[in-house]
């Protein structure tokens, strides 16, 4: 069950799931949703993801994109991102 902060977080970011019809935007998978936030979003937008879904929750999303056939996030992202959790939440690395 959606939070309903997490609904006004993807609310005000709907410039970002422009592929999504407005009203289907807060059903979007918690993948789709870490994966859109961090290969587009900003800093700030990531920060928030992590205070509105938690650090840990989103480590462990990212995590599971590894095992993933095709990775849809940016090398560069992905990189990052995977060196950032293994020092901030390193039981998910």
């Amino acid at each position: 069950m959606r939070t309903q902060a997490l609904k006004d977080y993807i609310d005000q970011r709907q410039d970002l799931f422009w592929y999504t019809p407005a009203p289907k935007n807060e059903k979007v998978s918690d993948d789709l949703l870490v994966e859109t936030i961090l290969n587009y979003g900003t800093m700030d937008d990531v920060r928030e993801l992590f205070r509105v879904m938690g650090i840990k929750n989103v480590a462990q999303i990212f995590r599971n994109f590894v095992g993933r056939k095709k990775l849809n996030l940016f090398p560069e992202i992905y990189h990052y991102f995977n060196l950032y959790f293994a020092k901030y939440v390193p039981q998910y690395s």
